[in-house]
């Protein structure tokens, strides 16, 4: 029989012009903008992109450390292609992965990403039913 995780639950306040605060289950608080002209905080579309890049870095990460690999720098890019029709959900994200380091491994890194997207990264199996998400790479060698 499977462990079920309890449900977790977030509040929103809406605290005009299109904007709400958002506390998170672990009682962090977020705002939330939701006018594209002001602009003053993330959108909740805006946030899935963090939400996809950071869940997939964190596993890639850690499995690239794992695996000795000597990591300098390590940043995502995430990016959306959305409906043009409502609800204007996304369709397709592209994750890219950039990593710089030393002696680096380009088998190692397609493996880690493989690994994070099927097995590990809960939001993207979240969007996966609905969105094409597709990853690549760029490996950047230390010279010094």
């Amino acid at each position: 029989m499977a462990i079920r995780e309890p449900t977790t639950k977030a509040i929103l306040k809406f605290c005009g012009d299109d904007r709400f605060v958002g506390v998170t289950p672990s009682g962090h608080a977020q705002v939330l903008d939701t006018n594209s002209k002001s602009s003053i905080a993330a959108s909740p579309m805006e946030l899935l992109l963090l939400a996809l890049g950071s869940c997939t870095g964190v596993d890639v990460i850690s499995i690239l450390q794992k695996k000795r690999l000597e990591v300098t720098e390590y940043h995502i890019e995430v990016t959306g292609q959305r409906s043009d029709q409502h609800p204007r959900a996304y369709t397709e994200m592209h994750v890219r992965h950039i990593v710089r380091g030393r002696n680096l491994n380009a088998k190692a890194v397609a493996q880690a990403i493989e690994l994070s997207e099927r097995k590990y990264c809960s939001v993207a199996a979240t969007l996966r039913p609905t969105v094409t998400i597709v990853s690549t790479f760029e490996l950047i060698e230390d010279t010094d």
